[in-house]
């Protein structure tokens, strides 16, 4: 086959499985993939390529299973009218009996016998020879909001899709429609109090949402709070998630924990001395340490869960009463426990164990209580946590990263629900030259839809049950993805195509189900298609300022549908952007050249000028004093005087941090999520600079609703 034969019949392949051949990149130059790349992608969903030989054969076969798949898996039916369901049948069976048989989420069942004449022929398709019709079928009735199943039955032939009848928008409540609301941002591993100055906890983050009520403010933001590998798989990055089900043990409070106060010994813990060989390398204590805390608190956990066990009260009733219902949780338990008892990633596991078979002589089983005990306890506090949030009209503002850990549970459990052969990441773009990889594996976007997203379901009602507003990570996500083949490097990678009506669908019903407003992250390069579609389904946008900034000292105005800040967590703290602080660092780090620094210091001083003087024609800022206080007050009466639904001040702003959380790509060599913040709860509640400006904040925003 030569080359330009190859191409044609590729980029026909490319197509059927959604993916695209060529995109634009940040300086709007087209760049096509390569064959190696779309070969390797191709592979990776599954088709059965060995060479560039076998493209001819998995066209023919891909063509044949999509146009003979009668029903597609899901079905979306918008706003409460009738579903349109179309059926894709050979031209002999155009004119027999159909049966129609429907049974709503409820259990309501209902069927029909229709004649396939009497349906409208949308499309004909001519498959080797053989004739197809796609005909559709207008169900007689709307149907209640929620996941309902319609199989047909057409002579021996039988098939089933998962209707999916959503409202058209997304939350908002009445009440907040109208309300200019402000909270405050503050990763949970840099929270602590002064009497406990390791690391936040579901505790302090309930005293921080208090303290943010009394001045006014309605909503507490903070990262992923997702069960993270803190043991010898280290990885305490809240974007690279052992699951996105379950919450994370290192955030349970001991305090709050009844077994924790009946036992002496667990208290005495906390006392104890590291034993030999732990600790003895000087800690930094401006930084979290992870693998020490999270040691001491599991045993002191572990103290406790014995405490549980051999007690036997009414917490231990409700303990079983809990697992019972939730098996997922031991589930992850015996998973957490083999991976102990292996000492190895699941990925080196023996083949009976890889494939999802344990049993109880895989794992001990104190290890497996301890995991169930401790995410019972995590599930308890931040259920507590919301419930207190909710009848204090506290705003919780969680976070759900779009991916999970390669060796984490869910890739395990869910291996299929994967593409194992890739992995997710961005092009090249001005900042990263040689694009990014994310190193965890992107969703399968046909066997999701084949399983009606059944993942997807699962783990925004685990948000959502507890969230009141949830930021949904890189929302382009639901269009398209950028993968990355194994063995490639980043600026490989080519983008794969998601349903994305589908996926509002699922995104709209369960946020009106759950009452929680729904946030997507559309920062950077953004197809111009996504915003609109945002809008139609009532998604609210974010808006940081960093990003609106213009070459002219003019800056867009953040819009009513906009949660707006300054900053964010993969972005340098205000006074380091102003003091262009993070260039240098950028530099010392390998992500910038000398040359480049010098050009980007020159653009900083400009983009700080325009922005100064945008402030002044405003009036936010007087005189020709540009100093990082004023600024950043300046900056902060702006964004908290606009129609933004919500404006979150990022705590570490407010007494002047200059070091950030995380450098994106430089885990490697920088403390990226082991920071913590300066000052203790207590401590930054008293400071003037951070009173006087978040009263500033309350006072313009409640006047921006007038």
């Amino acid at each position: 086959m030569d080359i330009k034969t190859l191409k044609r019949y590729l980029y026909q392949l490319a197509g059927l499985y959604n993916i695209q051949v060529a995109y634009y990149d940040v300086s709007h130059n087209r760049r096509q993939a390569s064959v190696e790349s779309l070969l390797a992608v191709i592979k990776a969903l599954g088709a059965p390529l060995d060479s560039p030989d076998d493209v001819a054969s998995a066209l023919r076969e891909k063509k044949q299973v999509l146009h003979q798949r009668i029903l597609e898996p899901v079905t979306v039916a918008w706003n409460g009218n009738p579903p349109e369901i179309r059926v894709c049948v050979p031209d002999s069976a155009a004119d027999i009996s159909w049966y129609g048989y429907l049974e709503t989420e409820d259990g309501t069942k209902k069927n029909w016998k229709w004649r396939a004449a009497g349906f409208p022929v949308i499309e004909k398709r001519d498959i080797e020879g053989t004739g197809y019709l796609v005909k559709q079928i207008d169900l007689p009735e709307s149907l209640p909001w929620g996941y309902h199943k319609f199989s047909l039955e057409m002579g021996a032939k039988t098939a089933e899709t998962l209707i999916i009848s959503s409202p058209g928008k997304a939350y908002l409540s009445p009440e907040e429609s109208g309300e200019h609301m402000w909270g405050v941002f503050i990763p949970l591993y840099a929270l602590y109090h002064r009497d406990n100055p390791g690391v936040g906890d579901y505790a302090a983050l309930g005293s921080l949402a208090d303290w943010v009520s009394s001045l006014g403010g309605r909503t507490v933001a903070t990262l992923p709070l997702l069960p993270t590998f803190l043991d010898e798989l280290f990885e305490p990055s809240p974007y690279a998630p052992v699951s996105r089900l379950l919450w994370n043990e290192f955030y349970v409070n001991l305090e709050s924990v009844a077994e924790f106060h009946e036992s002496s010994k667990a208290q005495s813990m906390l006392q104890s001395k590291p034993a030999p060989g732990e600790n003895n390398v000087p800690q930094d204590k401006s930084l979290v340490d992870y693998r020490r805390l999270m040691t001491l608190k599991r045993r002191v956990l572990e103290e406790c869960c014995h405490s549980l066990i051999t007690r036997k009260t009414a917490r231990f009733q409700e303990f079983n009463k809990f697992i019972q219902a939730n098996p997922l949780m031991e589930d992850y338990a015996r998973f957490r426990a083999t991976m102990e008892n292996l000492r190895s990633p699941w990925t080196d596991w023996p083949e009976r164990l890889r494939n999802g078979t344990l049993d109880e002589n895989d794992y001990d089983e104190g290890k497996k209580l301890y995991h169930m005990y401790s995410q019972w306890l995590a599930h308890q506090q931040v259920q507590g946590l919301a419930d207190e949030a909710r009848e204090k009209d506290i705003i919780l503002y969680f976070d759900l990263p779009l991916g999970t850990h390669p060796e984490g549970y869910d890739v395990w459990r869910r291996r299929d629900n994967f593409a194992l052969e890739a992995t997710a990441g961005a092009p090249p773009d001005s900042v990263f030259t040689w694009g990014q990889d994310w190193h965890f594996p992107p969703i399968h976007p046909e066997r999701i839809r084949e399983q009606g997203y059944r993942y997807v379901r699962e783990y925004l009602r685990h948000h959502l049950q507890q969230a009141g507003m949830l930021r949904i990570d890189h929302i382009m996500g639901l269009y398209r993805l950028y993968w990355i083949p194994k063995g490639l490097e980043a600026r490989q990678g080519v983008y794969v195509r998601y349903r994305a009506e589908e996926l509002y669908a699922i995104l709209t019903l369960e946020s009106l189900r759950h009452r929680s407003v729904i946030v997507g992250e559309d920062l950077g390069t953004v197809p111009s298609y996504v915003r609109p579609s945002m809008s139609r389904h009532g998604l609210q946008r974010m808006y940081v300022l960093h990003y609106e900034l213009a070459d002219s000292d003019k800056l867009h105005h953040p819009q009513s549908n906009a949660i707006a800040s300054l900053n964010t967590h993969d972005m340098p703290p205000f006074a380091s952007f102003w003091q262009g602080l993070d260039i240098p660092e950028r530099q010392s780090l390998g992500l910038l050249n000398k040359k480049s620094a010098q050009i980007e210091m020159k653009d900083r001083q400009k983009t700080r000028d325009n922005l100064a003087n945008f402030l002044r024609k405003k009036n936010w800022l007087q005189g020709e004093d540009t100093d990082v206080q004023g600024a950043l007050k300046a900056c902060l009466s702006f964004l908290s005087a606009s129609l933004a639904r919500v404006v979150f001040v990022n705590l570490e702003d407010l007494w002047l941090e200059t070091r950030s959380q995380n450098v994106p790509s430089t885990d490697d060599r920088n403390p990226n999520w082991r920071r913590k913040a300066g000052y203790a709860l207590e401590e930054f509640c008293q400071l003037p600079e951070v009173r006087d400006t978040l009263e500033e904040v309350n006072r313009l925003r409640k006047q921006a609703e007038k």
